[in-house]
């Protein structure tokens, strides 16, 4: 369910102000965006489509300078025109909230009745003319994705006003983009950085919402996962699952088939994962999960019965902790060690990959998905050669599964040894 808008808390005026001058000030926000009113140097948003990211942050910017006299510069890497800057969903948003009688829109610029004003500027050809601004308090970057290195390293010094603040929308292109490496990999300590998505936006149309179930069912799922998802796009050569999988609704069987269960145990950080997977047509389904960061060993039989059956079926588990193999049978779990050996893993990949016809995952299963886009090979920095060796992350659904299909990989060994 959309989470309900929110009444900014830190929206003030006089007691002795008119009425009609205190209702300028009033604002809802989906409660995702909050964030915009706690001090920052850096407040990132980035999502995919249908978010309301821009929507919120030009309400939150309008706000504020109804409160206070700020000097606003909306920024992008590529601006020819002011066709091509937030001019105009400004406007619409000034029009939108009534509040046409407390600013000035002209064709160039916009100015609020506290004296407040909003400039527009691209980074790509206004170089010159950035890096002579003077008092600016707020910096709206938005469509971050496309703004490189040298641009950042331009505009960044130059928003230098004791307090003033750089806040960044975008919606993700590839994981070696620098704004994504810049401000979500390593972002600076003086950083919020929140993702969001069509989930947190209460007025998220049911137009939009038909477009993103269809764009689930027929996209590649590394497109969607981008486009709406606000995921960043991986290096497709070094994707294990690329091309291999899709993200599908799908009924459950009731009888007929055997159900494969797997699970990994979570170390400090690591998620503990159960997985429900099961054969059909030649090919491999997952149709349940079940995940947890620090789960303490006494909520894990409630874990585990969050996938339907699990006390009924066998479930393969990591056999690196006997003791909680051990534990789980007490509680009546039927809880089997899977078998390692020196290329156990490369081995279980590999039989996933080409041992279907394709893997095909429920859409309530989101942390088996995202694991199948994101686990890859490693690559030579230098080159961008792709190594036979696997990055030890993003996996723990995938080692999970790996270990529930251990009975279908044993019994096509013994067919292929007949």
């Amino acid at each position: 369910m959309a989470p309900d808008p929110f009444r900014n808390d830190s929206e003030r005026v006089r007691a002795d102000e008119p009425k009609r001058t205190r209702k300028a000030y009033k604002l809802e926000l989906p409660a995702a965006y909050r964030f915009l009113f706690r001090p920052a140097r850096y407040k990132v948003a980035w999502s995919g489509r249908g978010a309301g990211k821009s929507w919120g942050v030009a309400d939150a910017l309008l706000t504020v300078a109804l409160q206070r006299r700020v000097r606003v510069l909306c920024a992008r890497q590529f601006q020819t025109s002011i066709a091509d800057s937030v001019h105009r969903l400004l406007k619409d948003r000034i029009s939108a909230r009534g509040l046409d009688d407390f600013f000035t829109v002209t064709q160039t610029g916009i100015v609020s009745r506290t004296g407040s004003e909003f400039i527009f500027k691209g980074l790509k050809l206004n170089a010159a003319e950035i890096k002579s601004l003077e008092g600016v308090d707020i910096c709206w970057v938005e469509e971050a994705q496309h703004v490189n290195r040298e641009s950042w390293d331009l505009l960044i010094p130059t928003i230098r006003k004791e307090g003033s603040e750089i806040w960044i929308t975008f919606n993700p292109g590839t994981v070696d983009s620098e704004t994504w490496q810049r401000f979500v990999v390593e972002p600076p300590e003086n950083a919020v950085v929140v993702k969001t998505s069509w989930r947190d936006n209460p007025f998220f149309p049911a137009t939009l919402d038909e477009e993103r179930r269809h764009a689930q069912r027929v996209m590649d799922p590394e497109d969607y996962a981008n486009i709406w998802e606000g995921e960043p796009l991986t290096h497709a050569k070094s994707q294990i699952f690329a091309g291999r999988y899709q993200v599908a609704e799908f009924e459950s069987p009731t009888t007929g088939v055997r159900l494969y269960y797997g699970a990994d145990w979570g170390f400090a950080d690591d998620p503990t994962t159960l997985v429900r997977a099961f054969e059909r047509d030649g090919c491999l389904y997952v149709d349940h999960e079940a995940w947890a960061q620090g789960c303490e060993i006494e909520r894990l039989p409630a874990l585990f019965r969050l996938v339907p059956d699990a006390q009924r079926w066998p479930i393969r588990a990591d056999n690196s902790r006997p003791e909680l193999i051990r534990f789980m049978r007490r509680m009546g779990f039927i809880v089997k060690p899977c078998r390692k050996w020196p290329g156990s893993v490369e081995e279980g990949v590999t039989f996933l990959r080409s041992g279907f016809g394709r893997l095909v995952v429920h859409p309530r299963c989101t942390h088996v998905a995202d694991e199948l886009r994101l686990y890859s090979y490693k690559t030579d920095k230098t080159t961008g050669d792709v190594l036979p060796a696997i990055v030890d992350k993003n996996n723990h659904c995938m080692d999970a599964l790996r270990y529930a299909i251990e009975p279908i990989i044993r019994g096509r060994a013994r067919k292929d040894r007949r």
